[in-house]
């Protein structure tokens, strides 16, 4: 098992974004908690299950571990998350009115995220 962040780098409100994954919810779940970053941030409505993470925040992931994933890595992380979401919840409800960022699209806003 283990946690994955990408380097996209995408500029949205005045900061640099990456995107947090792992093999599993609750690995995501409580390495994205010990990064203090808040449940409600995660992102279980948009194209693929993640968090969104600041620059800063991306070093501190992969100092406590996280491995650096390019697209690829992540987009096939992303696909085993959503279909454990879609077992969990029964079903996966996207949003047309999601904010984009990237490939990524999200219903609520990162810009809370500690940098």
């Amino acid at each position: 098992m283990a946690v994955y962040v990408d380097n996209e780098r995408i500029s949205w409100r005045g900061r640099l974004w990456c995107h947090l994954v792992a093999d599993s919810l609750e690995e995501l779940h409580t390495f994205a908690k010990a990064l203090g970053l808040r449940r409600t941030w995660f992102q279980a409505e948009a194209s693929y299950p993640h968090y969104d993470v600041t620059v800063s925040v991306r070093a501190r992931a992969l100092h406590m571990g996280a491995l650096s994933a390019d697209k690829a890595m992540l987009i096939a992380c992303c696909r085993k998350l959503k279909a454990e979401l879609v077992a969990s919840q029964g079903q996966f409800t996207s949003s047309s009115s999601g904010h984009q960022l990237g490939f990524w699209t999200w219903t609520s806003s990162p810009a809370n995220v500690r940098p």
